[in-house]
């Protein structure tokens, strides 16, 4: 069962960040605009979407998805103090625990490896 577990994780982990990364592209303007709204410059948008696309495609398919787990793990967290620090805003307290809680999983990921059902198991 621990490959098949791994294997689901990995495709649940990843599907928030491949669709946020592709939707940040479409939306562009208006993503660039809210990082701009929470002091970050808007110039760091492409990295962002090259970390989400990327990444998460990394953890899906099972390449180097250890160290695409860590740096998932580091921008959930950094996200989640940077834009969903608002405790007084339930919708943000309850997106600041999501973030805080995918963080965990990448990090299991990055502990454990991608399982046997991967195209680079580690």
């Amino acid at each position: 069962m621990h490959s098949i577990v791994s294997l689901v994780a990995r495709i649940l982990l990843s599907a928030i960040f491949v669709t946020a990364g592709v939707n940040k592209i479409s939306g562009y303007e208006g993503t660039q605009a809210y990082m701009e709204s929470h002091g970050l410059p808007g110039g760091l948008l492409p990295l962002v979407i090259a970390l989400e696309v990327i990444g998460g495609l990394a953890v899906l398919l099972g390449v180097l998805s250890r160290w695409a787990g860590l740096a998932l793990a580091a921008f959930c967290i950094a996200s989640a103090f940077i834009f969903h620090f608002n405790f007084a805003d339930q919708a943000q307290a309850t997106n600041f625990m999501k973030n805080i809680c995918m963080a965990g999983g990448f990090l299991l990921l990055f502990a454990n490896g991608s399982g046997r059902y991967a195209l680079r198991p580690d």
